[in-house]
């Protein structure tokens, strides 16, 4: 299979890839890394790729493991943060009232597990099948559909009523003598 034809079969891919990647890094640029990592891995790998199986899952499942292996990475170094780190959020068109609403939403996926959060957004946001979603995550369809119904729950109650109180910043405050 020539380049071009590998090319072509994964490009329309990237758009959805780049979007789980956000959901997961919470960064632009650190999302378009592990995006380009999931590329350069599938590409390297592609003659040991299972013809049979679904190109898309297959996808996920690298930027995924990518994901969490960097996770586990940070965890053992630490945190990195670049110099320049700005939060770019996606864009609300509308008034204050959507930003907020936005606002809320996204505050309210932080506070999801990761397991419910990657369900949540490989289900809803990526369109994928509770079938896909297992094998992209490797759980049993069961334990899709819980943690999925688990994720809406939580988003929904922090959505009407805001935050947990497990899930409230503590203020800030510093002992003056």
């Amino acid at each position: 299979m020539s380049m071009d034809d590998l090319s072509n079969l994964i490009e329309p891919h990237v758009p959805a890839l780049r979007r789980y990647a956000w959901s997961l890094a919470g960064d632009r640029d650190a999302a378009d890394d592990l995006v380009q990592d999931c590329l350069e891995r599938a590409i390297s790998r592609w003659p040991s790729r299972h013809r049979d199986g679904n190109l898309r899952v297959w996808l996920f499942t690298i930027l995924r493991n990518l994901f969490l292996s960097a996770a586990r990475q940070r965890t053992r170094r630490g945190p990195h943060l670049p110099l320049d780190a700005l939060v770019d959020g996606p864009t609300v068109a509308g008034g204050q009232d959507d930003r907020m609403r936005m606002r809320d939403l996204m505050a309210g996926l932080d506070t999801l597990p990761e397991e419910q959060r990657s369900v949540l957004l490989l289900v809803s946001i990526e369109d994928l099948s509770y079938e896909e979603t297992a094998k992209v995550l490797g759980v049993p369809i069961g334990t899709v559909m819980s943690r999925l119904s688990r994720a809406r729950d939580r988003l929904r109650v922090h959505m009407e009523s805001g935050p947990a109180p497990s899930e409230r910043k503590a203020p800030d405050l510093r002992r003056v003598k």
